[in-house]
């Protein structure tokens, strides 16, 4: 797939995305669809996951996949957590406040050093994991809905990368896209979106 298509592909995602669903449980499927559809059914989600991607696409190097291992694994962390019905204070709070925190950061376009922005995605990922666990269908397999949530999410930051990559050129667009990601996060937060 040519990075154009899945610039496309991402704008389309996050276009396309559902602000409300992703918080409802209001899903009928149940194990892996259930869990592949919670991340990409949430605007706050969607921004998140692909700002990941732009993210460790602008950090460049090796931070392009270590940034997003870092959030799938802490979001796998959280989603356990939230399955085993331990308790997360302000979880709807720090995942709008990744979307303006991840966006800030791309839309700021500043280098970090790997190590630490790692551990910032990986904070606000074990947010976004807890939400996913905790909604897990009762009646689905905890493994096939974890899979189901972490490959979304992964082709998510894929397609942030892939972004990144078709954009790479032309800085400026990406970092307005991350100042408009750090709005919609805003928004998020003070239930405007």
């Amino acid at each position: 797939m040519r990075t154009t298509h899945l610039a496309a592909a991402t704008l389309a995602a996050v276009t396309l995305a559902d602000p409300a669903l992703a918080h409802t449980g209001a899903t009928a499927t149940s194990g892996f669809a259930s869990g592949f559809l919670h991340p990409i059914g949430g605007l706050d989600h969607v921004l998140a996951m692909v700002s990941v991607g732009l993210f460790a696409g602008l950090l460049g190097g090796r931070a392009r996949w270590l940034v997003p291992a870092s959030f799938v694994g802490m979001m796998a962390v959280g989603g356990v957590a939230g399955m085993a019905g331990l308790g997360l204070p302000m979880v709807e709070l720090g995942i709008a406040l990744s979307v303006v925190a991840i966006g800030g950061l791309v839309a700021l376009g500043k280098g970090l050093p790997t190590a630490l922005a790692m551990a910032i995605v990986g904070f606000f990922a074990i947010f976004h994991g807890h939400a996913h666990g905790t909604e897990a269908p009762l009646a689905a397999s905890g493994l096939t809905y974890a899979v189901g949530f972490m490959l979304a999410t992964a082709l998510l930051h894929a397609a942030g990368v892939g972004a990144f990559t078709a954009l790479s050129t032309q800085r400026r667009v990406v970092r307005i896209g991350g100042a408009a990601t750090a709005a919609a996060g805003l928004a998020i937060v003070f239930g405007i979106l």
